[in-house]
């Protein structure tokens, strides 16, 4: 559980617009261990989705490009593999579940052979042991008659079952480490509950790592060992889920939490809390902290100088010059 699987070293990733190069991710840090789920969360446009976009080489290129950094999977990094080393990497070994099923599923193809796909080109089986293999993985995601279903098309299923789809897809090749990428947009609430449950059941059974992107901060407190927090590209405080949680250093770590839908006040009337604001353009980032227009404890250091990464408690680190100036919270 202490080895680390997945090593993140100065990730920075460009994209070129008619107003210039826009640096969406800068200086990203983060490591994933062998069987333990890490959550990285943050607001819409923090740089979370590319971040996974990053770790499997699919950023568009161009616009994009990986201007720096380091991705190390298992000892190697995947920025020096070539083309064909790293599609045996992707879908094998490391494995995405996308936000929206319906987009990532092929109307045209059965579920059981867009699952067997996967199966027949990394580990070489025949059609027939492919589709049993898909069958065994509709079974195990909660599908009722997976030996009828996987003869069946996307259209058939419905959203859940979809996204269960998805997770078996994902998982067929028995892959290292799981990348879910908002896996429950679009789903109701008792449909939400139950993927993340499975989620966490499949990565007990199988040992699998699992890096989970999500806005859902209960889904965070359920289901982390660790979460990394994103604002405007750059990792601004990362930790053991119930030290970020119960004692957060940071003021956006402290606003996500407190504009959680759960930590309402039990007043009548009573609005949800805010982060006041907007995230700011990531073609001009400035010399400083990019919070500090929304933060009310911003002083002039916060706006000239970038705040260092600092570990007050060991693996709890925070990027704050608050936190520099008054000391460990």
């Amino acid at each position: 559980m202490s080895e680390a699987l997945l090593s993140v070293e100065g990730l920075c990733v460009e994209f070129s617009t008619r107003r210039g190069v826009a640096r969406v991710l800068d200086d990203v840090h983060f490591t994933i261990n062998r069987g333990e789920t890490l959550c990285v969360v943050g607001e819409s446009g923090c740089g979370k989705s590319v971040t996974a976009l990053a770790v499997l080489r699919l950023i568009a290129q161009p616009p994009g490009r990986i201007a720096g950094g380091r991705i190390v999977f298992d000892g190697r990094d995947l920025l020096k593999l070539g083309d064909a080393e790293m599609r045996d990497v992707r879908g094998n070994r490391i494995s995405m579940i996308f936000q929206e099923p319906m987009t990532s599923l092929n109307p045209a193809y059965t579920v059981g052979d867009q699952i067997a796909e996967a199966v027949r080109l990394h580990q070489g089986l025949s059609r027939r042991a492919a589709l049993a293999r898909a069958a065994e993985m509709l079974e195990a995601v909660g599908i009722p008659s997976p030996a009828q279903r996987v003869h069946e098309y996307p259209h058939q299923f419905s959203g859940g079952m979809r996204q269960r789809v998805m997770i078996a897809m994902a998982l067929a090749c028995k892959p290292d480490l799981l990348i879910a990428d908002e896996p429950t947009t679009a789903l109701d609430v008792t449909v939400q509950a139950q993927i993340f449950d499975l989620v966490a059941e499949l990565r007990e059974r199988t040992g699998t790592a699992v890096m989970l992107i999500t806005h859902d901060m209960g889904a965070v407190a359920e289901m982390a060992d660790r979460v990394v927090v994103m604002y405007a590209g750059r990792i601004v405080e990362s930790g053991p889920v119930a030290t970020v949680l119960g004692a957060p250093l940071h003021p956006y770590t402290r606003g996500l939490i407190a504009c959680a839908p759960g930590r309402r006040t039990a007043v009548p009337g009573q609005a949800l809390e805010e982060i006041p604001g907007t995230v700011p353009s990531l073609l001009e980032r400035g010399a400083g902290c990019l919070f500090a227009d929304r933060c009310a404890h911003a002083s002039a250091i916060c706006r000239s100088t970038l705040p260092p990464r600092t570990e007050p408690a060991p693996g709890h680190g925070v990027a704050c010059w608050l936190h520099l100036k008054e000391g460990t919270r």
